[in-house]
């Protein structure tokens, strides 16, 4: 496809049902977005939706044949390939007349791009034969956003065949990327998150897909999701050993995202984000000496310069001005707005019971649960179909799901076969064993309460597609649906067009009616302080240096991203000064609360 995006900004994975076909609405204008590869039953599902609607026959694939996860990726992946290059030829081919496809794709174009402005060229033409051969340049230069993917590189469960034999290369994540690297897709790319699975990276440099430059370009590319620098550099370092070259370090902040979240030790994101832009050069230099000396190993020509390595961001981006400061100051390639197209019906999947929920969300409505099996941090928006469903189940004694995804098995605390924290097996016999301990009435009902807060997420974050093109429920579970949103949604209430939101982000509407939001960066400041407090009153008591140690160096570590948004504020020249003497404010009275809660962990430590 294309070799740069013709859009600033792309479309991330968000759960597994939101973006599972986002490429077949909104590829065809040019945007890029991410698929979920976690659910293959999901992905199954859509196959059956899907071929019908293009008039051909849906052939199911089943779990009795042999390495079926990977051909239903792959499949699905070539479906929508070829949905949205039919999608394309037609846009081509249609007229410049008000409300069409083909001025659509142009008029949401960012107003800088070269390509905007051979368009306004053509519209202001009065000569027929010339404005005929600038549309016919028009048309030569459409092409579809990209169609990438998402590996959750933690999710890797091993498979074993009807005689309990492990499946060599049959791993969760593995087959994902063999779906996706036997897929016709050309110049997608595969997004790596959730840190670094050297099984997975290993397995990858045997795809020529990934390796091979061809002018310049891979067929396949790689883009790892990192939250700060020094997991760039070893995640890069260590592919680019295997002779597999990262195209993009996606940076996404600890926790002002969707989904799960990975909190760094109180590191921020602008100070990250300075890192890499003072370093950026040295993060190329270091990672193509490696990749050059494993191209020499392997026999192959080296080429003459770095292949392309884009840095983006993503995480609590919220208006044109936020988005166009990490453009200009920080050198980004790219920006991901995920949670806010989850009020685009028109880019993304979601039930209308859902979306409404979305669209009334406030702030605090947003929490940083402990609901995810994978015993890791989830945003997570409270009053959704799946809570709801979830307490009565714990109401009327039969806590947890069925399972029968086998998606996060992780615990063997039961048995020697992983089992998944959220199923109904799983938290019978965690309560039965808590009964047994003699706790007190309180400890009993903190502990309890811990294990039913896990739930199904392989199904409740697959629900909102199954709903919303009316397939039957994955079989044993019902259709109630969990969602992830960043904070973010507090701040987005309107159900919005797919042209209003890109005209959103390019600054030519504004969808937030001048409400008043905290910058993103002080957003994610007051998250940190406040899961910093969280994890604190969790612990205690506290009875070792190690952990207070921890804490101290987490507030030093906000506190000198403190310091840098001090500074930072001098250098926002696009923000109004009410703007910036704002953000100045937030940040100093957040300063203060630091160094407040500084000082009772190290009285704590005192007492040790």
């Amino acid at each position: 496809m294309n070799k740069l995006p013709i859009h600033t900004f792309h479309i991330p994975v968000m759960g597994l049902a939101y973006t599972i076909d986002s490429p077949i609405k909104v590829a065809q204008f040019g945007i890029s977005s991410v698929i979920s590869l976690l659910e293959d039953t999901l992905i199954e599902k859509m196959r059956s939706y899907y071929y019908p609607k293009i008039k051909e026959e849906y052939i199911p694939i089943n779990t009795d044949e042999p390495d079926y996860r990977a051909k239903r990726i792959t499949d699905y992946l070539n479906l929508i390939n070829k949905i949205v290059h039919e999608q394309i030829e037609k846009l081509k081919a249609s007229t410049f007349e008000t409300g069409s496809d083909i001025v659509q794709y142009f008029e949401m174009l960012p107003d800088n791009s070269k390509l905007k402005a051979l368009y306004n060229m053509m519209l202001g033409t009065h000569d027929v034969k010339e404005k005929d051969n600038i549309q016919q340049q028009l048309r030569q230069q459409i092409v579809p956003g990209n169609i990438d993917v998402n590996i959750m590189t933690k999710i890797d469960k091993n498979n074993y065949d009807d005689n309990g034999d492990l499946i060599e290369d049959g791993s969760d994540a593995i087959t994902a990327l063999r779906g996706f690297a036997n897929s016709n897709l050309s110049g997608a790319s595969v997004v790596f998150s959730a840190g670094m699975n050297p099984r997975l990276y290993n397995y990858i440099a045997n795809f020529d897909q990934f390796t091979t430059l061809n002018d310049g370009e891979f067929a396949k590319k790689v883009i790892i999701k990192v939250s700060d620098f020094r997991s760039a550099m070893i995640q890069g370092r260590y592919l680019a050993r295997k002779a597999v070259w990262v195209s993009e370090f996606r940076i996404e902040s600890g926790l002002n995202c969707g989904g799960h979240a990975f909190a760094t030790n109180g590191h921020l994101l602008g100070p990250i984000l300075e890192e890499f832009k003072t370093k950026r050069e040295e993060l190329i230099d270091e990672l193509f000496s490696s990749y050059s000396l494993a191209l020499i190993a392997k026999g192959e020509d080296i080429p003459d310069k770095a292949p392309e390595l884009r840095i983006t961001v993503q995480g609590g981006i919220g208006n044109f001005k936020e988005d166009n400061f990490l453009h200009k100051y920080y050198g980004v390639d790219g920006t991901g707005w995920g949670t806010p197209f989850l009020l685009v019906p028109e880019a993304t999947t979601v039930d209308n019971e859902t979306l409404k929920l979305l669209s009334k969300a406030q702030v605090g409505d947003v929490i940083l649960s402990d609901n995810s099996p994978l015993g890791i941090k989830f945003s997570y928006l409270k009053g959704s179909s799946s809570e709801i469903e979830k307490n009565s189940r714990v109401e009327n004694g039969k806590p947890g799901g069925p399972c029968t995804e086998q998606v996060f098995p992780i615990n063997t605390e039961f048995s020697g076969k992983p089992v998944c924290t959220a199923s109904f097996s799983y938290q019978l016999r965690k309560l039965e064993q808590l009964k047994s301990l003699n706790l007190s009435k309180e400890e009993y009902q903190k502990q309890s309460k811990a294990v039913f807060t896990k739930e199904c997420l392989c199904v409740g974050l697959s629900n909102a597609a199954l709903i919303k093109h009316g397939l039957e429920a994955i079989k044993g579970n019902s259709l109630s649906v969990t969602v992830c949103p960043s904070p973010n949604i507090a701040y987005f209430s309107k159900i919005a067009t797919l042209k209003e939101m890109t005209d959103h982000i390019y600054g030519r509407t504004d969808l937030l009616d001048n409400i008043y939001r905290p910058n993103f960066f002080v957003s994610e400041l007051y998250i940190y302080i406040k899961y910093l407090k969280d994890q604190y009153q969790e612990s205690l008591p506290i009875n070792d240096d190690k952990t207070i140690k921890y804490y101290i160096d987490f507030c030093q570590n906000i506190l000198h991203g403190i310091d840098y948004y001090k500074e930072l504020t001098a250098k926002m020249i696009d923000f109004t000064t009410a703007e910036t003497e704002k953000m100045y404010a937030e940040v100093i009275q957040a300063e203060k609360e630091v160094l407040e809660f500084k000082e009772t962990i190290e009285k704590t430590a005192l007492v040790i």
